[in-house]
């Protein structure tokens, strides 16, 4: 086995909700093998105070999250990344810029809580894109980094980001409907 570290960059619109998320799940699970970082295309001034409730509720390290922009990722100090994913359309609708790395890339679609008004299905959706990205970043982490060539890398992100239930579904449902009337809601503030 390797004792490669890979860098992984996961991009939002806001940068206050899935990609934190992502952030910290990949730096939970990860296991040291992978270091997260996350960012924005047009990031928010603070992390949602729900994302922030969820990750800790999942016992996940919230500590030093916080929303940032893309282009900190791009400079010559910037971490050599291995790979890029976008969680928002916004976020892969950019033209993206010159990574340190020529990382590989895919977009992981992941739901839009900031469209959904209601502060109980908001936290119900928020649920839901928590317990996708960790899914996700289970099937990742236990790729054959080592023997997949570029294109066979490739081709492995981008069928994550293709698995059922990516766009929305029922991904999470229990658990979120548990959560959701176990823990009070927050003041809403716009997700990421």
């Amino acid at each position: 086995m390797t004792d490669r570290i890979y860098h992984v960059l996961f991009l939002s619109q806001r940068n206050s909700a899935r990609s934190i998320m992502a952030e910290a799940i990949l730096n939970s699970v990860g296991r040291g093998r992978f270091v997260a970082y996350s960012a924005g295309v047009r990031p928010a001034s603070t992390v949602d105070p729900i994302t922030l409730e969820l990750l800790e509720h999942a016992k996940l390290p919230t500590h030093g999250l916080q929303p940032q922009h893309a282009r900190q990722f791009t400079s010559d100090s910037a971490p050599r990344l291995d790979f890029v994913f976008t969680l928002s359309d916004t976020a892969a609708g950019e033209a993206p810029p010159q990574w340190p790395g020529q990382p590989i890339t895919a977009h992981w679609r992941s739901e839009d809580p900031a469209r959904i008004d209601d502060p109980t299905e908001r936290r119900l959706a928020l649920i839901r894109v928590r317990s996708e990205l960790e899914r996700r970043l289970r099937v990742f982490i236990n790729l054959p980094f080592t023997a997949l060539d570029r294109l066979s890398a490739q081709h492995q992100v981008d069928e994550i980001g293709r698995e059922p239930g990516a766009d929305r579904g029922n991904t999470g449902e229990a658990e979120a409907r548990s959560h959701a009337t176990s823990v009070p809601p927050q003041s809403p503030q716009p997700p990421d």
